[in-house]
Formats: C-alpha cells, sequence, structure tokens
C-alpha cells in the first residue's frame, strides 16, 4: 500500500460488551464493501493500544483508526502527541464508537450504531482540528505527563465512572447500569479539600467532585467544545443525599450547569494543589497513582487532525 495513502485501523476487543464483537464484523463488512484499503491489528487491553498505536506511528500510517471506547482513545491520543514532532503534516486520528464509554464520539453526533457515518469520514478524510488537554502530575515524585480529549474527573466523578464502567460490563446496558451506580453512590457523598488555581483566581474549599472538560465530560461540562481554546470547569459541592437525585436527573438531560451546587468556570490552564486522596480520571480511565498532586492542565488548541463522521 502506498505509505501516503496507509490507514491503519486497531481493535480494540476489551473495550466493549460481546456485542461489539458483532459490530466489529459489521464493520470490516462495510470497509470492504466501501473498498477501503486498510491493515487491520486487534490490541490485548489499553496498554497495547498505545504500543500498537506508537508502532504505527514509527511505520508512517497517515491514518490511524481506533475502534473503542474513550479508554481506548485516551491510550491512542497519548501515543500520538509523544509522537506528534515526528508524524506527517498530513496525519490524521479517527475514533469508530464500539465500547462502553464513547462520550467523545457521541459529541460528534454518533453512537456504536453509527459506524458507517464515521468510516465514510475516514474515507473521505474529513478533517478538522481539535484541541488536545495535557494533565502534568506526579506520581511518587516522579513528573508525568497524560493528554486527554473529552475531561479529566477529580472526586465523585471519577468514582462515578469506575462504577459506571464495571456495571456496564456486568449489566451490559447503560440504562440498567444507571440504577446500581445510582444506588451505590447515592449515600457517598465524601467531600475532600481542595485548592486550585483557574487562570488568576485562586480558590479553596471542600468539594465533592471536580471536572475539567476539553468536552463534554460525561455531562459535566455540556458547554464545553474541542475547539475553541479554552476548557470549562465545574466545580460541584456536596448536596442533600436527596438532591443527589436532581443532580443525576439535570445530567442525563444535558443540563447539569442549572444544578445549583455546580459553579461553573472557563479557562486555559488550571493548578490543582492537594486533592484529599481522591480518584482522579481521564477519559474514563483512573490514574494510578494515590496523589497526583500538585496538577497543571493547560490546552493546546487545534494539536491534533481528527476525522469526523460524515452525518445525513
Amino acid at each position: 500500500m502506498d505509505e501516503a495513502n496507509r490507514i491503519g485501523v486497531i481493535y480494540s476487543p476489551h473495550a466493549g460488551l460481546d456485542h461489539s464483537h458483532k459490530r466489529w464484523t459489521l464493520m470490516r463488512k462495510y470497509m470492504e464493501q466501501k473498498g477501503m484499503r486498510y491493515d487491520f491489528v486487534q490490541s490485548e487491553n489499553f496498554g497495547s493500544v498505545e504500543r500498537l498505536v506508537a508502532m504505527m506511528c514509527d511505520n508512517g500510517y497517515s491514518t490511524i483508526a481506533i475502534v473503542g471506547g474513550d479508554g481506548s482513545l485516551n491510550s491512542a491520543v497519548n501515543a500520538i502527541m509523544q509522537r506528534r514532532d515526528s508524524l506527517p503534516d498530513n496525519f490524521a486520528f479517527a475514533i469508530i464508537p464500539n465500547g462502553i464509554g464513547n462520550d467523545f464520539s457521541r459529541f460528534w453526533g454518533v453512537s456504536v450504531d453509527d459506524y458507517k457515518q464515521v468510516i465514510d469520514g475516514i474515507i473521505a478524510r474529513n478533517v478538522r482540528k481539535v484541541d488536545v488537554a495535557c494533565c502534568r502530575y506526579m506520581d511518587d515524585g516522579i513528573p508525568q505527563r497524560r493528554y486527554f480529549l473529552n475531561s479529566l474527573n477529580i472526586g465523585l466523578g471519577a468514582r462515578l465512572i469506575k462504577t459506571t464502567n464495571d456495571a456496564l460490563r456486568i449489566v451490559g446496558s447503560r440504562r440498567l447500569s444507571a440504577i446500581p451506580v445510582i444506588l451505590s453512590n447515592i449515600f457517598e457523598r465524601k467531600q475532600f479539600k481542595l485548592a486550585l488555581q483557574i487562570d488568576t483566581e485562586v480558590i479553596e474549599g471542600d468539594y465533592m467532585s471536580v471536572c475539567i472538560g476539553n468536552c463534554h465530560g460525561y455531562g459535566q461540562t455540556p458547554n464545553a467544545v474541542p475547539y475553541n481554546g479554552m476548557l470549562d470547569v465545574s466545580l460541584i459541592t456536596r448536596p442533600k443525599w436527596w438532591q443527589l437525585f436532581e443532580g443525576f436527573w439535570l445530567l442525563g438531560k444535558g443540563r447539569f450547569l442549572n444544578y445549583k451546587n455546580v459553579h461553573p468556570h472557563r479557562a486555559q490552564q488550571i493548578e490543582v494543589n492537594g486533592i484529599d486522596k481522591a480518584l482522579v480520571s481521564l477519559d474514563g480511565m483512573v490514574l494510578p497513582t494515590k496523589n497526583p498532586t500538585p496538577m497543571r492542565i493547560t490546552i493546546e488548541p487545534e494539536a491534533l487532525n481528527f476525522i469526523v463522521p460524515i452525518l445525513d
């Protein structure tokens, strides 16, 4: 295959449920019907996604598509961003949603059943530049750097993501999994002391959850878009236990900023110091370190060529 037109496809089966394998079969059939020329490899886990994307970048692929969810998306973006200086100018990246969490794909108007629109976008190279957020943090005193496209969550938001992912793997339905998620967290309203700086504004206080979104942030930063050079921040204080129902309802309706316990901000840089052992997640993947502070989150405008679907 001509290097200028090479398309690498990585299928991440561990990112989804059993029916994701059936969709993958349909995807391959549709790609062949459309005459799409591609090389295909199957990943073993999230770690192997990052390794395989790095391998494809190093071998000159100008287009890479991931078949999976937000976790696989995060692994792929980190491999790409670490090699961006050596990538060709026409390099582009795509995500074909087929995982448990597909929040970034839903922002572009596609679900797991809309794979044809995404594949059509890949074939037509329907590209637009998107912002990429970067989180610099500490892990046992060692500086680390991770990129994300959707959101960074601290506290209850990260715990909900972890609980939802665990429940989805068991229940197999996002709607049904919401029941055990709500029940398991309704009485868990732990706050943590937070000290952070949002651009030049210094904020200190007790918060239950924080979402820093480059995109929708699983509904917590519903006005965030990955092409305005800004990060949306939602600081969430602890409600009464019965008020959690209202919060979940507004979250599902896309009106989370109407929740009186949410305090929204918009910035280009956020510094976080001290999170009282709260969980931290990026694009649905929980950081393994227990205390990643100090953290510095910044935005890199138009840092990635992203292939968007062709919608009807």
